[in-house]
């Protein structure tokens, strides 16, 4: 299993940026899929964004041309640039990884969009 955490979350105004960030403990390189999920109160888990080991990306309706996600392999990192953000992006943002099977998330981190 793979060890996630994220960081990045705070507090923002609509319309501002954050960029989440999730380390992973192993080499990036070995995973076949890494996602962000989002969880608003009162509301299920959502996809927000995937990329595959092949730099394939993909978004949810809601997010395009706001957020990018991408990963540096020199750091086993996992990112998530988020641009333009509003008030229903307002949720805890978990990190997910599939290797060799195995489904691994990390704890959460909150964002909050708000005046």
């Amino acid at each position: 299993q793979v060890q996630l955490t994220e960081s990045g979350g705070g507090l923002v105004q609509p319309g501002g940026s954050l960029r989440l960030s999730c380390e992973t403990s192993g080499t990036i390189l070995s995973i076949f899929k890494m996602e962000w999920h989002r969880q608003a109160p009162g509301k299920e888990r959502e996809l927000v964004a995937r990329i595959f080991g092949s730099g394939v990306e993909d978004y949810a309706e809601s997010v395009k041309g706001r957020f990018t996600i991408s990963r540096d392999n020199t750091k086993n990192t996992l990112y998530l640039q988020m641009n333009s953000l509003k008030p229903e992006d307002t949720a805890v943002y978990y990190c997910y990884a599939l290797r060799a099977g195995i489904v691994s998330w990390g704890q959460g981190t909150q964002v909050t969009v708000s005046s």
